[in-house]
Formats: structure tokens, sequence, C-alpha cells
């Protein structure tokens, strides 16, 4: 059974065509890059398939059940999870009450009052236990306004893996970071395990190929070029709409 499912999918605002017959299958534990020029709208069917805009036209099947109508919340607490191109964290809060935070989307507990969850022993373990995937257990009672842009791509990674995601959809995980941060983030979803399924949208074209075993190309909104790495690198047509070789 694949991971993920997309069946002519299609998504239009009034005339524009932004998502055009899409149709591509991802696998149980793949790595794959979502590549595109600016505007092929990548983003846009990262949220077609996460249910924060509901297509026009098509079927996403995860797997194998049909979630094309559920609203965001049930997606994710059917297994998928995600990052965003702009950072949305809870400024104000700790690192780890971020974490805590998205550690409760999918429990009962999310209805306690914030004082008493945030008091919970079992939950600041488990908290700090993602924390510690992203190298980021010694700041975790820091306010995250005072963490690093670097820190702060890590711990949206680490948010959308506390709801323990079958699906990882990551919206260009390594934008505006340091050479530094961009070899720690690297690393880090490296390391993620193999049983989690992994769909990344990135420019930085090293980075992404190396983690990439699949590509799907899109441009003004159709699916171009499917395939392996080395399949859609020597397709001409990356080069056209890509690489404007």
């Amino acid at each position: 059974m694949t991971a993920l499912q997309v069946n002519d999918l299609r998504k239009s605002f009034g005339g524009l065509n932004v998502i055009q017959s899409v149709t591509f299958t991802v696998e149980p534990g793949e790595r794959r890059l979502l590549l595109g020029p600016n505007g092929a709208g990548k983003t846009t069917l990262f949220n077609l398939i996460a249910g924060d805009l509901r297509a026009s036209a098509g079927q996403i099947l995860l797997q194998g059940e049909d979630v094309s109508t559920l609203p965001t919340f049930r997606r994710a607490a059917r297994g998928i999870g995600r990052t965003f191109q702009i950072l949305t964290l809870f400024g104000r809060e700790t690192v780890i009450g971020n974490v805590i935070m998205a550690l409760l989307g999918n429990r009962r507990q999310r209805w306690r009052p914030y004082g008493a969850v945030a008091a919970d022993a079992t939950l600041r373990r488990e908290a700090m236990q993602v924390l510690a995937r992203v190298k980021l257990e010694s700041l975790a009672d820091r306010p995250v306004q005072e963490t690093s842009y670097g820190e702060k791509r890590r711990l949206e990674i680490a948010m959308a893996l506390a709801q323990d995601p079958e699906i990882l959809l990551l919206d260009e995980p390594l934008a505006g970071l340091s050479k530094q941060e961009r070899k720690t983030v690297s690393t880090l979803l490296e390391e993620l395990p193999r049983a989690l399924t992994i769909l990344m949208i990135e420019h930085d074209m090293d980075v992404a190929l190396a983690f990439a075993e699949k590509i799907a190309l899109l441009h003004h909104g159709r699916l171009l070029v499917d395939g392996t790495r080395d399949e859609v690198i020597a397709d001409p047509r990356t080069r056209e709409a890509y690489l404007a070789q």
C-alpha cells in the first residue's frame, strides 16, 4: 500500500489554475523531493495534501484512505505532519512549551488548563525526548523569541515530529540558514527513521538532491517530470523548466 497517493488533483482560484491534474504516488519510507521554479505550485500542493486548502477536484489517499474532504486536524490525526515556508511558532512561549503544545494536538489533554498541562512531568519528559532529536534539549526553557533563526527552524521540525506523523511534509526547511545550520538540519533529517515518509520542498540543490531518492518536478501547476533522482536530472525538461539551460 502506498503511503500517499494523489489522483488528478486540481486547484483553481477563480480563473487561475494553480494545480492542474497532478497525479503521483509516494511509497512508505520514501524520501521525495518536490522541485519547481517559484510560482510552480509547490506550497499550494502541500496545502492541499495537509488539508489547509480544499481541492477543486481530484483525490488524496493516505495509506489507502481517501482523506480528500477531511479538515486539517483530521488529516494530522491520521498521520500527516508538516512544517511551513514561513515559521509558525509561539514566540512568547518557551522552546519546550511549543513542543508540549504540539504533543497535545491529537490528545484529549489539550482540553485541560494550560497551566496544568505545562506542569505535567510525563509531557515534559516526552517533549525533552523530541527536542533531543533536533539537538535543542539544552534550550528547552529559553523563550522562542530569544533563539536564533536556525534554532527556530529545528524547533518547527521538532513540533512536527512530536505528533508522531507517518508522512512529513517539509516546506523549505533549510531556507535562510547559515552553512553550519544547513549542515546541522541536513544531518538530523538524514537521521530520521526510515519508517517515516518524507516529502520535501527545497531550493538548496546540493542538499536536496543528496537527500532525495525520487523527484517530482512541477511547472505552472503541472507535474512535468516524475522519477528517480538520476532520471529527473537527466531529463531535458528539467533543465528547460528549472535550470534554464
